[in-house]
């Protein structure tokens, strides 16, 4: 069962008192994790899509609307920018972030978009929840500037993705890491049955821990875990391989039926827009960033905050998702052959509508407009 409560934050249209926080609780009611508020699930497990809506974007928010946001670094990168004042309707934030609580805080209807990688749509679809893509982000150069690195054991002697033959690997199901775990053994030429997949929660440091203690052989490590592990353990034997794949697709996404709704896809519109603008900023200002949210937000010290920035490179927000939307289908075509899914679209992903909005603003906000 699911069971949580979200620190709300509305961001006033007007300037002043721009961080403060609202009273306001958003409860979420305890639901299955198969309770879906985007229809029944068709034979075979494929969720049932309505068709998707191609009347226009509206070009103004009617009053009275609101979203509710799970996007908490655009969030900082919006109030540090002063971005937010922008908004022509209220915005609460929801602390939260990663697929399993977005996706059953959608259940719940208490969030409208939420920021992800690219596995939560295609599990929330799996299991009966409609949801729509309406921004992506992705890294340039993303072979040379992965999210994540495989963890290695000290003394597990992998020195190489064919190495990993007959080991344990950290698994997550339903997750990004878990996917991009079945994307290297079929780089590697191996088979599920080649090595042996342990099921973990890839959050916090479980996975570093589980390598360090010998549970596993190999993890996927993202972001200062990488740094944290080497320095830790590096001296034992402890050591990362690169993958040599991309791994780099970042997601807003929203339920169907929030984006069937004309006020709140005119306000999901103009969120998108400035989330482009808001990711053009962090580009342009890394100074500020690693102050303002590295340091200031998530309480990292200014070197690991700095390791994160030049590990990311730059940001690429394309105009055009051609290219992305056959790299998702190749990803969901393996996970339903290892996971035993049912095909899926990956087109009916995405909302074409948005597909231009956050890469013109982007490009917009480059040119100094």
């Amino acid at each position: 069962m699911f069971s949580a409560s979200l620190r709300a934050q509305k961001l006033p249209t007007t300037p002043p008192n721009r961080r403060q926080i609202l009273g306001t609780l958003l409860a979420i009611p305890a639901l299955g994790l198969l309770t879906a508020c985007g229809g029944p699930a068709a034979a075979g497990g494929v969720a049932t899509q309505a068709a998707q809506v191609t009347a226009p974007l509206a070009t103004t928010v009617p009053e009275g609307t609101t979203l509710v946001v799970g996007d908490p670094s655009v969030q900082v990168a919006l109030e540090l920018s002063g971005l937010d004042k922008k908004l022509s309707f209220p915005v609460k934030f929801a602390n939260l972030s990663g697929g399993p609580a977005t996706t059953e805080a959608f259940r719940a209807n208490a969030l409208d978009v939420g920021s992800v990688a690219d596995i939560p749509p295609i599990h929330a679809t799996w299991t009966g929840l409609d949801v729509r893509i309406v921004a992506s982000v992705y890294r340039q150069d993303a072979v040379n500037h992965p999210l994540y690195e495989l963890g290695v054991a000290p003394g597990a002697g992998i020195t190489d993705l064919q190495g990993l033959r007959g080991k344990k690997i950290a698994y997550s199901p339903g997750q990004a890491q878990g996917a991009l775990v079945l994307r290297i053994l079929e780089k590697a030429g191996l088979q599920q049955s080649d090595v042996k997949l342990v099921e973990l929660p890839s959050t916090g440091d479980t996975y570093s821990t589980a390598l360090s203690s010998k549970q596993v052989d190999a993890a996927p490590l993202g972001g200062v875990q990488i740094k944290r592990y080497l320095a830790k353990y590096g001296a034992d034997g402890g050591t990362t391989l690169r993958h040599g794949l991309r791994d780099d697709p970042g997601h807003l996404y929203a339920p169907a039926k929030v984006l069937d709704d004309p006020a709140k896809a005119a306000a999901l519109a103009q969120y998108v827009e400035l989330w482009g603008q808001a990711q053009r900023w962090i580009q342009d200002h890394p100074k500020e960033w690693l102050e303002g949210y590295y340091v200031k937000n998530q309480g990292l010290s200014a070197e690991d905050g700095q390791y994160l920035i030049d590990a990311a490179g730059e940001r690429d927000l394309p105009t055009s998702w051609t290219e992305a939307i056959s790299r998702h289908q190749q990803t969901i075509d393996l996970l339903a052959k290892e996971q035993k899914k049912p095909e899926l679209d990956a087109a009916k992903l995405y909302d074409l509508r948005f597909e231009a909005i956050a890469g013109t603003a982007y490009a917009a906000a480059g040119n100094g407009a």
